[in-house]
């Protein structure tokens, strides 16, 4: 049986992945994440992070790479499966 938990994205490390579930209420962040290509029920997976700091970090979200701020990366909510 699979078992799904949901976490932060800042929290996860490179090669962790699962689907993008919520946003946080912050509706101002949530349409800056929207247009740059993330949306509810799109797989992402961790690809990489910064060395120094862990900032920013690498995502890919369906077939793009996008780079960005853990502090931005805190607003959205992924089920990781176990």
């Amino acid at each position: 049986m699979v078992q799904t938990s949901l976490h932060s994205l800042d929290t996860l490390s490179p090669g962790d992945k699962g689907v993008i579930k919520e946003f946080s209420n912050d509706h101002e962040i949530t349409e800056r994440l929207r247009e740059i290509g993330f949306s509810e029920d799109f797989r992402v997976e961790v690809i990489n992070e910064s060395l120094f700091g862990r900032d920013p970090m690498v995502v890919q979200v369906e077939q793009m790479t996008i780079a960005l701020r853990r502090k931005d990366a805190s607003h959205i909510i992924i089920a990781v499966s176990k």
